[in-house]
């Protein structure tokens, strides 16, 4: 077989194959070195495309030094229990007596026309300020759309929009005094939890009487309309009468029954006078009923409260310290902690 020799020579074999094989590795390593050290092979799935720059994320001490803010922030406004936050809340509640006082001066003509610029200049400074408070609690929260649509962030939201609204509607201002509803907050700022308590149970009371006083405010109803409408066919037909027409002759019949008496409407007959006295006394008689079924529903409630509280607990007494009271389930004394041996 013909061999070829050269610089770059190849020789053929008796097997037909040439020496390729072993030369092409020597020539890779060759390009490789002559390359550069510096020369870094690109891998098979690597995209040789520059890849587009990557957000840096945030650093965790950033992260915790904004959880750390938030959580102070919030204990400031919203819990009573510290310093700061019992500070806060004082400063909040004078600042709301002190922008209602501002609205109802300046609904006064004479201190109106006499201090206006002040008062506004203050009515502004305050709507600023809860403005700003407002936010600092959706800020602070962590559902801020919760306490949004809560209570006292409905609340608070009233508090400042009025004055914004009367740039565009003049007089919209004097509706800031539903501020005032935000004094509801002392009750938790000066420890008055106990007075919340009494108040759901009166609401509960009132509640539970719902039947009730529904069918008492249908009796009155229909007293009032019976009546009034007697003393306009009485009354009528007298020179000079004011019980013109029977929706002005219920106005007086209710005014009378709740015995307010306003005087602007009086009967003149003895026949109409005779009926307005036996409508005073109705009115007296009424007047308790619905104080009778609310006080009724209280009592219930706290002998329910009292006959379930006893049923949780049992007589038997320890025989260490002798007391009784203990829950169904307790295997020691609540007292001393000695065994109930049961």
């Amino acid at each position: 077989m013909t061999q070829f020799n050269g610089g770059m020579g190849l020789t053929g074999t008796g097997n037909g194959k040439s020496e390729v094989e072993g030369w092409i590795p020597h020539v890779s390593s060759s390009l490789r070195a002559g390359v550069g050290s510096n020369y870094t092979a690109p891998m098979a799935d690597q995209d040789p495309t520059p890849s587009p720059q990557q957000p840096v994320p945030e650093s965790v001490p950033a992260r915790d030094a904004r959880s750390l803010w938030r959580g102070k922030l919030h204990e400031i406004i919203f819990e009573a229990d510290t310093p700061m936050g019992k500070f806060f809340d004082v400063l909040v509640l004078l600042a709301i007596m002190a922008s209602v006082l501002v609205v109802m001066l300046e609904s006064v003509e004479e201190i109106n026309k006499q201090y206006g610029e002040i008062l506004v200049a203050a009515e502004w400074f305050f709507t600023i300020l809860f403005t700003i408070e407002y936010l600092l609690r959706l800020v602070c929260v962590a559902r801020a759309r919760a306490y949004a649509f809560s209570f006292f962030g409905i609340v608070d939201l009233l508090a400042i929009l009025p004055t914004y609204i009367s740039v565009l509607i003049p007089g919209a201002q004097s509706l800031v005094v539903v501020r005032a509803l935000r004094l509801l907050r002392v009750f938790r700022v000066f420890k008055l939890g106990y007075f919340l308590s009494e108040a759901a149970d009166l609401r509960k009371a009132v509640w539970d009487s719902r039947a009730k006083i529904v069918v008492f405010l249908a009796t009155v109803i229909i007293v009032v309309v019976i009546v009034g409408s007697a003393m306009h066919l009485i009354e009528g037909s007298v020179e000079d009468t004011k019980f013109t027409s029977i929706p002005q002759s219920v106005y007086w019949a209710i005014v009378t029954m709740t015995t307010v008496g306003f005087g602007d409407i009086t009967p003149q007959t003895a026949l109409g006078k005779m009926l307005a006295s036996c409508l005073i006394i109705i009115g007296y008689s009424l007047i308790i009923v619905p104080t009778g079924f609310v006080s009724a529903e209280l009592v219930d409630s706290r002998v329910k409260a009292e006959r379930a509280r006893q049923a949780s607990t049992k007589a038997h007494a320890c025989p260490s310290c002798m007391r009784e009271g203990h829950d169904r389930d307790a295997k020691c004394c609540k007292y001393c902690g000695e065994d109930l041996h049961l």
